[in-house]
């Protein structure tokens, strides 16, 4: 009530001081103040008729551990949930979504509560009659979202004319720009945006992050303001500078390259994963605590993100999946105990059944994970949020923390194309920044999933890789040498020389311990390297650390431009069949086929010795009967196709008896000679269309 008399306060002096700037000197319509009663002091986004305790079958109240307190535990003196701390469950009665009054303009500041918390700050019973009534807004999008949706809703339908909200800057993230995404497919555009912005929490001082949006009805233009530089202002608050931009605005609130718009690639698909999420420290142990369990239990390397990015803390992960309790219990006495203890009483009070039910295995145990490792005896690794975007090898048996993202690739020239400035840029504009700290974010689905990966040739993929390994070691060597050294340290003086920084006295020491010079050089070779294999040497100089700020900023922009077109070429290419597998040996195990080798055919006897075949397979053309409609074919064939083709994947394309395959280098000499096809090595390109009478 005292936040809706002080918002109807504040709406009546914004009127006034909008009449005195229009009307100069005159009053306003007499009285002054008065109640227009045009705030409604309720829900915004549910509505309903009733709340009530929701009872079991002998009429007793259902409740769940109140999230908070705790008590020791009587073996091991650490705090676990105290069960007798209940909150009730409580069920609303035909929840619907919530009407808001008739307006011209709808503004607001919504609670920045994220989707993971929202059952703990409003209840599990108001979260699940939330999500029931809004089923267009994802189950993982945060609280603002709703309002964010609904206010879209009745600009595109002509019910309100614009919409202003105060978001947390997490509305660029995948699941809340999903809720951006669909309302400018329903012809909303937005006309103004800050995409991330300082911002001070005067209930409690917390710093956050946020976002502003003005959405209208129609396509057009928008402003949108990017902070630049954030000051001390002396008081509460920041002092920030913005750069104005003037354009389309894109769905994660960015000009230019619509790297939103970016669709994920098969060639990449079903090789990345975020490690393992545990729902209980009690899996965590240190080698001491290791030994006085089982000798012979599960019991693996455990990294998260603080232990690539620091120092690792040398603890251990007890691993139990795939095991019965019985199992654990029969062959694990002593590791059954310890998670019975530490695991047990926290997973008995999760709400979630499956959690509580298996309560010996890792909440999220990342089942398509662990199959994607089996073999490799390394893959890649990067922290999910940090200041730097750094990827790593990690040995096969290390298990990741979720707050890594792992890519199961042991391919050195995978880790080299992934930390090469060309990902990088493109892994900043694609995955946003989240936290306090304003940290950049590495969501796979948007930052690798969509990423096409360059078409090197075997000696650039040889150069890359080698450089890649290298970079890898010499980080680990330099750390190994100097447990004090730290990744985030050694970047932070890496990114203080490329900007031409003084080093203080610590930066000296970290530049003299970790070889940063070196690992500068290593830096600009593999981004050269990999802007060569991609054919975008041109962007190089402007690229470089020390080129001018605004010509880097050019050069970047160009680089996402171009991704993003080469993203919609590959996705072009998949739609016809052609996929260029990162691991076809595990994406694609029954047809195996080589990347550069791949043939589009339904695996008839008609396929030559040594080809292999896709597991998409097109319709095989019958082969003519005359020789002017074969050589029509063949060349209507290669103007279509996305690639160039062998002449043997070119025969498999049709389909017939007889020696007609002995015809095709001939028709393609033919076809070369006209003009209408030219050869590249063993492959031919198509030139152009070609007509039926040829």
């Amino acid at each position: 009530p005292r936040a809706a008399a002080i918002a109807e306060l504040v709406l009546w002096i914004g009127y006034l001081q909008w009449h005195f700037r229009t009307n100069g000197s005159g009053l306003p319509p007499q009285p002054i103040l008065k109640d227009f009663r045009n705030i409604e002091c309720r829900d915004a986004v549910l509505a309903y008729d009733a709340v009530e305790t929701v009872l079991d079958e002998r009429g007793q109240p259902v409740s769940r551990w109140d999230g908070v307190t705790t008590k020791p535990h009587p073996v091991t003196g650490e705090p676990v949930p105290d069960e007798n701390a209940r909150l009730p469950l409580q069920r609303y009665l035909n929840p619907r979504q919530a009407e808001w009054p008739q307006a011209d303009f709808i503004v607001g500041n919504p609670p920045f509560i994220g989707a993971g918390g929202m059952r703990a700050a409003l209840g599990d019973g108001y979260v699940e009659a939330l999500r029931k009534t809004w089923q267009a807004v994802p189950e993982s999008a945060d609280l603002v979202m709703f309002w964010w949706h609904h206010a879209a809703q009745l600009v595109a339908t002509g019910k309100a004319q614009r919409f202003g909200l105060i978001t947390t800057n997490s509305l660029k993230q995948t699941f809340n720009r999903r809720v951006v995404q669909s309302a400018l497919d329903k012809g909303i555009s937005l006309a103004f945006a800050v995409p991330d912005h300082p911002w001070v929490d005067s209930a409690d001082g917390a710093a956050v992050r946020i976002a502003m949006t003005v959405g209208t009805a129609g396509g057009g233009e928008g402003q949108l303001l990017s902070v630049t530089d954030e000051q001390e202002a002396g008081g509460e608050g920041l002092q920030v500078t913005l750069q104005e931009q003037v354009g389309l605005i894109h769905a994660d609130l960015r000009i230019g390259a619509n790297v939103a718009a970016a669709k994920a690639l098969r060639a990449n698909s079903g090789i990345s994963s975020p490690g393992f999420k545990l729902h209980g420290a009690g899996f965590i142990v240190t080698p001491s605590e290791a030994a006085r369990l089982d000798a012979d239990a599960p019991i693996k390397v455990y990294r998260n993100g603080r232990d690539l990015t620091d120092r690792p803390r040398g603890v251990q992960l007890i691993d139990l999946f795939g095991l019965t309790v019985e199992e654990v219990r029969a062959r694990y006495p002593a590791t059954y105990q310890w998670v019975v203890e530490r695991v047990k009483p926290e997973r008995d009070q999760n709400a979630r059944a499956s959690y509580r039910d298996s309560w010996w295995i890792f909440g999220e145990p990342r089942r398509d994970l662990r199959p994607m490792l089996v073999g490799l005896p390394r893959y890649i690794a990067t922290v999910e949020t940090a200041k730097h975007r750094t990827l790593q090898f990690l040995e096969a048996e290390i298990a990741p923390d979720n707050m890594l993202i792992c890519i199961a690739s042991a391919d050195a020239l995978h880790l080299g194309v992934l930390s090469s400035c060309v990902h990088v840029v493109w892994a900043l504009a694609a995955g946003g920044r989240l936290g306090v700290g304003n940290d950049p974010r590495y969501n796979k689905s948007r930052c690798f999933e969509p990423f096409p990966l360059p078409a090197a040739s075997e000696a650039q993929q040889a150069h890359i890789g080698d450089l890649a390994e290298q970079l890898d070691a010499h980080r680990k060597r330099q750390q190994a040498a100097h447990p004090a050294l730290t990744l985030t340290g050694m970047y932070n003086v890496l990114e203080k020389l490329r900007r031409g920084e003084a080093l203080n006295a610590k930066d000296k020491a970290i530049h003299e311990q970790g070889l940063v010079s070196v690992l500068k050089s290593l830096h600009d070779e593999l981004d050269a390297a990999v802007l060569d294999a991609y054919g975008w040497s041109d962007l190089a100089p402007q690229l470089a650390a020390h080129a001018d700020a605004a010509l880097k900023a050019a050069a970047e922009e160009t680089l996402l431009v171009r991704l993003v077109a080469l993203n919609a070429e590959r996705a072009a290419e998949e739609a016809k069949g052609y996929i260029r597998w990162l691991r076809p040996d595990y994406q694609q195990p029954t047809a195996q086929p080589r990347q550069a080798d791949m043939v589009l055919d339904d695996g008839g006897q008609d396929t030559l010795p040594g080809e292999t075949s896709s597991a998409l397979a097109v319709q095989r053309l019958p082969w003519p009967a005359t020789l002017p409609a074969q050589v029509a074919a063949v060349a209507r064939l290669l103007a279509a196709s996305p690639l160039p083709l062998s002449e043997g994947e070119l025969a498999a394309r049709f389909t017939g008896k007889g020696s007609w395959k002995k015809r095709l280098p001939q028709i393609v000499d033919t076809l070369e000679a006209l003009g209408r096809v030219r050869r590249q090595g063993a492959r031919v390109a198509g030139v152009g269309e070609v007509s039926g009478a040829l």
